[in-house]
Protein backbone atom coordinates (compact mmCIF):
# COMPACT_ATOMS: atom_id res chain seq x y z
CA UNK A 1 0.00 0.00 0.00
CA UNK A 2 1.61 3.30 -1.12
CA UNK A 3 1.51 5.48 1.93
CA UNK A 4 0.01 8.92 1.64
CA UNK A 5 1.16 12.11 3.63
CA UNK A 6 -1.29 13.50 6.04
CA UNK A 7 -0.54 16.04 9.25
CA UNK A 8 -0.47 14.18 12.14
CA UNK A 9 -1.95 15.43 15.54
CA UNK A 10 -0.70 15.47 19.19
CA UNK A 11 -3.32 15.23 21.90
CA UNK A 12 -1.86 15.76 25.38
CA UNK A 13 -4.22 13.19 27.04
CA UNK A 14 -2.87 14.93 30.81
CA UNK A 15 -3.62 18.53 29.86
CA UNK A 16 -7.22 18.17 27.17
CA UNK A 17 -10.29 17.62 28.19
CA UNK A 18 -10.85 13.48 28.10
CA UNK A 19 -14.20 13.73 26.20
CA UNK A 20 -12.48 15.52 23.26
CA UNK A 21 -9.40 13.24 22.54
CA UNK A 22 -11.64 9.90 23.34
CA UNK A 23 -13.89 11.53 20.56
CA UNK A 24 -11.44 12.79 17.88
CA UNK A 25 -9.13 8.72 18.46
CA UNK A 26 -12.38 7.25 18.27
CA UNK A 27 -13.55 8.66 15.07
CA UNK A 28 -10.84 8.37 13.24
CA UNK A 29 -10.32 4.61 14.19
CA UNK A 30 -14.05 4.20 13.01
CA UNK A 31 -12.98 5.54 9.78
CA UNK A 32 -10.19 3.30 9.11
CA UNK A 33 -7.19 5.83 10.44
CA UNK A 34 -4.09 5.49 12.47
CA UNK A 35 -4.13 6.27 15.76
CA UNK A 36 -0.49 6.01 18.01
CA UNK A 37 -1.50 4.90 21.74
CA UNK A 38 0.04 4.66 25.23
CA UNK A 39 -0.01 1.50 26.50
CA UNK A 40 1.75 0.32 29.97
CA UNK A 41 4.74 -1.71 27.24
CA UNK A 42 5.44 0.57 24.59
CA UNK A 43 3.50 2.81 22.09
CA UNK A 44 1.06 1.18 19.56
CA UNK A 45 0.06 2.04 16.43
CA UNK A 46 -3.78 1.13 16.13
CA UNK A 47 -6.24 0.87 13.99
CA UNK A 48 -9.55 -1.43 13.48
CA UNK A 49 -7.96 -5.05 13.97
CA UNK A 50 -11.57 -6.20 12.32
CA UNK A 51 -10.70 -3.89 9.08
CA UNK A 52 -8.04 -5.40 6.49
CA UNK A 53 -7.64 -2.32 4.65
CA UNK A 54 -6.81 -0.39 8.02
CA UNK A 55 -4.35 -3.29 9.33
CA UNK A 56 -2.70 -2.80 5.85
CA UNK A 57 -1.96 0.85 6.95
CA UNK A 58 -0.31 -0.03 9.77
CA UNK A 59 2.09 -2.18 7.76
CA UNK A 60 2.54 0.76 5.29
CA UNK A 61 3.34 3.50 8.07
CA UNK A 62 5.84 0.67 9.92
CA UNK A 63 7.35 -0.35 6.88
CA UNK A 64 6.48 -3.95 8.36
CA UNK A 65 6.85 -7.42 6.58
CA UNK A 66 3.15 -8.31 5.78
CA UNK A 67 3.71 -12.29 7.90
CA UNK A 68 4.34 -10.47 10.60
CA UNK A 69 1.39 -10.51 12.64
CA UNK A 70 0.00 -7.96 14.19
CA UNK A 71 -1.87 -8.29 18.39
CA UNK A 72 -5.24 -7.61 19.14
CA UNK A 73 -5.83 -5.16 22.11
CA UNK A 74 -9.40 -5.43 23.92
CA UNK A 75 -11.15 -3.96 26.85
CA UNK A 76 -13.16 -7.02 28.37
CA UNK A 77 -13.13 -10.35 28.47
CA UNK A 78 -16.70 -10.37 26.61
CA UNK A 79 -14.39 -9.28 23.12
CA UNK A 80 -13.04 -12.79 22.89
CA UNK A 81 -16.23 -14.62 21.94
CA UNK A 82 -15.84 -12.14 18.31
CA UNK A 83 -11.73 -13.39 18.44
CA UNK A 84 -10.97 -17.04 19.09
CA UNK A 85 -13.10 -20.28 18.32
CA UNK A 86 -12.47 -21.69 21.59
CA UNK A 87 -11.21 -20.33 25.68
CA UNK A 88 -9.65 -23.04 26.99
CA UNK A 89 -8.86 -23.05 30.72
CA UNK A 90 -5.71 -22.20 30.75
CA UNK A 91 -5.93 -19.16 29.07
CA UNK A 92 -9.09 -17.91 31.33
CA UNK A 93 -6.54 -18.72 34.36
CA UNK A 94 -3.60 -16.56 33.08
CA UNK A 95 -6.77 -13.41 32.54
CA UNK A 96 -8.05 -13.60 35.51
CA UNK A 97 -4.09 -13.36 36.88
CA UNK A 98 -2.34 -11.22 34.16
CA UNK A 99 -5.26 -9.22 32.30
CA UNK A 100 -5.17 -6.40 31.94
CA UNK A 101 -1.58 -6.24 31.41
CA UNK A 102 1.27 -6.87 29.67
CA UNK A 103 0.50 -10.40 28.50
CA UNK A 104 -0.81 -11.15 25.39
CA UNK A 105 -2.00 -15.31 24.29
CA UNK A 106 -2.26 -16.46 20.86
CA UNK A 107 -5.19 -18.90 20.22
CA UNK A 108 -7.32 -20.00 16.83
CA UNK A 109 -9.22 -17.72 15.45
CA UNK A 110 -12.69 -17.32 13.97
CA UNK A 111 -13.33 -17.05 10.62
CA UNK A 112 -14.65 -13.02 11.00
CA UNK A 113 -11.07 -12.09 12.12
CA UNK A 114 -8.84 -10.67 8.83
CA UNK A 115 -5.74 -12.75 7.94
CA UNK A 116 -4.60 -9.09 7.16
CA UNK A 117 -4.25 -8.40 11.06
CA UNK A 118 -2.74 -12.47 11.83
CA UNK A 119 -0.16 -12.50 8.78
CA UNK A 120 -2.27 -14.75 7.44
CA UNK A 121 -2.32 -17.02 9.73
CA UNK A 122 -4.95 -18.87 11.62
CA UNK A 123 -4.04 -17.84 15.18
CA UNK A 124 -4.65 -14.61 16.75
CA UNK A 125 -2.29 -12.82 19.29
CA UNK A 126 -4.68 -11.08 22.05
CA UNK A 127 -4.02 -8.96 24.80
CA UNK A 128 -5.88 -6.35 28.00
CA UNK A 129 -3.50 -3.07 28.21
CA UNK A 130 -4.13 -1.99 31.29
CA UNK A 131 -2.84 1.70 30.49
CA UNK A 132 -6.03 3.84 31.08
CA UNK A 133 -5.93 5.83 27.82
CA UNK A 134 -5.60 2.28 26.07
CA UNK A 135 -8.28 0.90 27.92
CA UNK A 136 -10.53 4.10 28.15
CA UNK A 137 -10.24 4.19 23.64
CA UNK A 138 -10.67 0.84 23.46
CA UNK A 139 -13.86 0.65 25.33
CA UNK A 140 -15.66 3.98 24.31
CA UNK A 141 -14.43 3.54 20.56
CA UNK A 142 -16.17 -0.29 21.09
CA UNK A 143 -13.42 -1.60 18.25
CA UNK A 144 -10.79 -4.00 19.24
CA UNK A 145 -7.38 -2.84 18.20
CA UNK A 146 -4.65 -4.01 16.35
CA UNK A 147 -1.52 -2.07 18.40
CA UNK A 148 1.69 -3.16 16.77
CA UNK A 149 4.46 -0.58 18.22
CA UNK A 150 4.51 2.52 16.57
CA UNK A 151 8.09 2.81 15.35
CA UNK A 152 9.31 2.06 11.69
CA UNK A 153 9.52 -1.62 11.61
CA UNK A 154 13.12 -2.59 12.85
CA UNK A 155 13.91 0.95 14.94
CA UNK A 156 13.79 0.96 18.26
CA UNK A 157 9.96 0.86 20.04
CA UNK A 158 8.66 3.96 21.49
CA UNK A 159 8.34 4.52 24.87
CA UNK A 160 7.99 8.29 24.44
CA UNK A 161 5.59 9.96 22.35
CA UNK A 162 8.16 12.18 20.71
CA UNK A 163 9.75 8.95 19.78
CA UNK A 164 6.62 8.20 17.88
CA UNK A 165 6.50 11.62 15.79
CA UNK A 166 10.40 11.24 14.73
CA UNK A 167 8.97 7.88 13.10
CA UNK A 168 5.38 8.47 12.36
CA UNK A 169 5.14 12.31 11.94
CA UNK A 170 3.35 12.12 8.64
CA UNK A 171 2.14 8.84 8.49
CA UNK A 172 -0.61 8.38 10.55
CA UNK A 173 -3.52 10.55 11.74
CA UNK A 174 -3.29 11.17 15.81
CA UNK A 175 -0.76 10.75 18.43
CA UNK A 176 -1.95 10.48 22.23
CA UNK A 177 0.67 11.76 24.21
CA UNK A 178 0.25 10.75 27.63
CA UNK A 179 3.86 10.65 29.16
CA UNK A 180 6.45 8.15 29.45
CA UNK A 181 5.29 4.75 29.73
CA UNK A 182 5.85 2.48 32.60
CA UNK A 183 7.25 -0.88 31.76
CA UNK A 184 9.29 -0.19 28.48
CA UNK A 185 9.07 -3.53 26.62
CA UNK A 186 6.66 -4.94 24.95
CA UNK A 187 3.94 -7.55 26.59
CA UNK A 188 5.06 -11.47 27.11
CA UNK A 189 3.36 -13.71 24.37
CA UNK A 190 2.95 -16.88 25.12
CA UNK A 191 1.24 -19.67 22.57
CA UNK A 192 -1.83 -21.67 24.16
CA UNK A 193 -2.78 -22.81 20.59
CA UNK A 194 -1.00 -26.12 21.70
CA UNK A 195 -0.92 -28.91 24.14
CA UNK A 196 1.60 -27.21 26.52
CA UNK A 197 1.84 -23.09 26.58
CA UNK A 198 4.96 -21.83 24.96
CA UNK A 199 6.34 -18.83 25.48
CA UNK A 200 7.61 -17.05 21.70
CA UNK A 201 8.61 -13.86 23.53
CA UNK A 202 9.86 -12.97 27.03
CA UNK A 203 8.53 -9.62 28.68
CA UNK A 204 7.86 -8.15 31.95
CA UNK A 205 4.96 -11.76 32.81
CA UNK A 206 8.00 -14.20 33.12
CA UNK A 207 8.10 -17.79 32.75
CA UNK A 208 7.77 -18.64 36.45
CA UNK A 209 4.91 -16.34 36.60
CA UNK A 210 2.97 -18.45 34.10
CA UNK A 211 4.24 -21.59 35.42
CA UNK A 212 2.33 -20.82 39.34
CA UNK A 213 -0.54 -20.32 37.48
CA UNK A 214 -0.83 -23.18 34.48
CA UNK A 215 2.26 -25.43 35.33
CA UNK A 216 4.49 -26.48 32.62
CA UNK A 217 5.51 -23.90 30.12
CA UNK A 218 8.08 -24.05 27.28
CA UNK A 219 10.12 -21.41 25.92
CA UNK A 220 10.71 -21.28 22.14
CA UNK A 221 14.37 -21.51 21.84
CA UNK A 222 15.05 -18.84 18.97
CA UNK A 223 14.32 -16.21 21.83
CA UNK A 224 17.60 -16.20 22.43
CA UNK A 225 19.03 -17.58 19.27
CA UNK A 226 18.78 -16.18 14.91
CA UNK A 227 16.37 -17.94 13.37
CA UNK A 228 18.10 -18.16 9.59
CA UNK A 229 15.34 -20.07 8.12
CA UNK A 230 14.08 -17.95 5.19
CA UNK A 231 10.78 -19.50 5.08
CA UNK A 232 9.77 -19.63 8.61
CA UNK A 233 6.38 -17.66 9.47
CA UNK A 234 6.57 -15.97 12.56
CA UNK A 235 3.94 -16.88 14.97
CA UNK A 236 4.08 -13.62 16.87
CA UNK A 237 5.92 -10.20 16.64
CA UNK A 238 9.63 -9.98 17.29
CA UNK A 239 10.39 -13.46 16.03
CA UNK A 240 11.66 -13.46 12.55
CA UNK A 241 13.10 -10.02 11.66
CA UNK A 242 16.14 -7.78 12.70
CA UNK A 243 13.96 -5.60 15.42
CA UNK A 244 15.14 -2.82 17.52
CA UNK A 245 17.66 -1.67 15.93
CA UNK A 246 19.47 1.65 16.51
CA UNK A 247 21.42 3.83 14.01
CA UNK A 248 24.92 2.72 15.15
CA UNK A 249 26.36 -0.88 14.51
CA UNK A 250 25.40 -2.50 18.02
CA UNK A 251 28.01 -5.17 19.43
CA UNK A 252 27.14 -7.10 23.51
CA UNK A 253 29.89 -8.08 25.39
CA UNK A 254 29.33 -10.52 28.28
CA UNK A 255 31.17 -12.08 30.80
CA UNK A 256 33.33 -11.56 33.60
CA UNK A 257 32.55 -7.84 34.45
CA UNK A 258 36.28 -6.42 34.88
CA UNK A 259 36.64 -8.43 31.59
CA UNK A 260 33.84 -7.26 29.76
CA UNK A 261 34.80 -3.13 30.68
CA UNK A 262 38.49 -3.75 29.96
CA UNK A 263 36.91 -5.82 25.98
CA UNK A 264 34.52 -2.43 25.55
CA UNK A 265 37.39 -0.12 26.67
CA UNK A 266 39.47 -1.70 23.88
CA UNK A 267 37.25 -2.13 21.12
CA UNK A 268 35.70 2.08 21.72
CA UNK A 269 39.25 3.25 21.83
CA UNK A 270 40.13 1.19 18.75
CA UNK A 271 37.20 3.01 16.92
CA UNK A 272 37.67 6.50 18.50
CA UNK A 273 41.29 6.44 16.97
CA UNK A 274 39.93 5.39 13.66
CA UNK A 275 37.99 8.39 14.04
CA UNK A 276 34.80 7.24 14.47
CA UNK A 277 32.47 8.23 17.75
CA UNK A 278 31.20 5.24 20.09
CA UNK A 279 28.92 4.94 22.52
CA UNK A 280 28.76 2.73 25.49
CA UNK A 281 25.55 1.59 27.22
CA UNK A 282 26.51 0.59 30.79
CA UNK A 283 24.96 0.69 34.79
CA UNK A 284 25.16 3.27 37.05
CA UNK A 285 27.81 0.49 38.39
CA UNK A 286 29.86 0.43 36.12
CA UNK A 287 29.79 3.73 33.27
CA UNK A 288 32.29 5.21 36.11
CA UNK A 289 35.20 2.75 34.80
CA UNK A 290 34.98 3.56 31.01
CA UNK A 291 37.61 6.51 29.97
CA UNK A 292 37.75 6.86 26.07
CA UNK A 293 39.60 9.48 24.80
CA UNK A 294 38.11 11.56 22.49
CA UNK A 295 38.06 10.83 18.36
CA UNK A 296 39.78 13.29 15.74
CA UNK A 297 36.84 15.73 16.00
CA UNK A 298 37.28 16.45 19.32
CA UNK A 299 34.01 14.04 20.76
CA UNK A 300 33.93 12.22 23.57
CA UNK A 301 32.35 8.60 23.35
CA UNK A 302 28.82 8.31 24.75
CA UNK A 303 28.81 6.66 28.13
CA UNK A 304 24.87 6.01 29.11
CA UNK A 305 23.99 4.26 32.41
CA UNK A 306 21.16 1.69 31.34
CA UNK A 307 20.12 1.62 34.91
CA UNK A 308 21.26 -0.28 38.00
CA UNK A 309 21.72 -4.15 38.84
CA UNK A 310 20.23 -3.78 41.76
CA UNK A 311 16.54 -2.88 40.12
CA UNK A 312 16.15 -5.26 36.78
CA UNK A 313 12.79 -3.12 36.19
CA UNK A 314 15.48 0.01 35.30
CA UNK A 315 17.21 -2.07 32.67
CA UNK A 316 14.22 -2.83 30.70
CA UNK A 317 12.09 0.66 31.50
CA UNK A 318 15.17 2.40 29.88
CA UNK A 319 16.17 -0.15 27.20
CA UNK A 320 14.39 1.48 24.00
CA UNK A 321 14.99 5.19 25.54
CA UNK A 322 18.73 4.99 25.58
CA UNK A 323 18.90 3.14 22.11
CA UNK A 324 17.30 5.99 20.85
CA UNK A 325 19.55 8.26 22.62
CA UNK A 326 22.29 6.57 20.89
CA UNK A 327 20.66 7.89 17.73
CA UNK A 328 20.54 11.06 18.67
CA UNK A 329 23.91 11.41 20.07
CA UNK A 330 25.08 10.35 16.47
CA UNK A 331 27.28 7.07 17.24
CA UNK A 332 29.06 5.19 14.54
CA UNK A 333 29.44 2.28 16.80
CA UNK A 334 27.80 1.25 20.27
CA UNK A 335 29.01 -1.55 23.25
CA UNK A 336 26.59 -2.37 25.24
CA UNK A 337 27.46 -4.80 28.26
CA UNK A 338 25.28 -7.99 28.86
CA UNK A 339 22.46 -8.43 31.41
CA UNK A 340 21.46 -11.66 33.09
CA UNK A 341 19.29 -14.09 31.18
CA UNK A 342 16.85 -15.03 34.02
CA UNK A 343 13.95 -13.80 34.89
CA UNK A 344 13.27 -10.26 33.12
CA UNK A 345 16.86 -10.08 32.09
CA UNK A 346 15.63 -12.69 29.19
CA UNK A 347 13.27 -10.12 27.75
CA UNK A 348 16.45 -7.46 27.92
CA UNK A 349 18.71 -9.72 26.35
CA UNK A 350 16.41 -10.83 23.60
CA UNK A 351 15.77 -7.17 22.41
CA UNK A 352 19.29 -6.11 22.71
CA UNK A 353 20.39 -9.39 20.66
CA UNK A 354 17.90 -8.84 17.95
CA UNK A 355 18.94 -4.81 18.27
CA UNK A 356 22.66 -6.15 17.72
CA UNK A 357 21.69 -8.78 14.48
CA UNK A 358 22.96 -11.51 17.26
CA UNK A 359 26.94 -9.86 17.51
CA UNK A 360 27.98 -10.76 20.50
CA UNK A 361 31.33 -11.27 22.40
CA UNK A 362 31.94 -13.60 25.19
CA UNK A 363 34.89 -12.77 27.35
CA UNK A 364 34.37 -15.45 29.66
Amino acid sequence: MEMKRMKTLIYNTKEMDEAVWLEAAGRILAEGGLVAIPTETVYGLAANAMDETAAAKIYAAKGRPSDNPLIVHIADMAAMDGLVTELPETAVKLAEKFWPGPLTMILPKRPEVPYGTTGGLDTVAVRMPSHPVARKLIASSGICLAAPSANTSGRPSPTRAEHVYEDMNGKIDLILDDGPVGIGIESTIVDLSGEVPMILRPGYITKAMIEEVVGEVRVDPAILSENKDKNFRPKAPGMKYKHYAPKGELLIVSGDSKKVIEKITELASEKTAAGYRVGIIGTDETIGAYHIPENSRGEAAAVMSIGTRREEATISHNLYDILRRMDGAGVDYIYSESFAEGSRGQAVMNRLLKAAGHQRIDVG
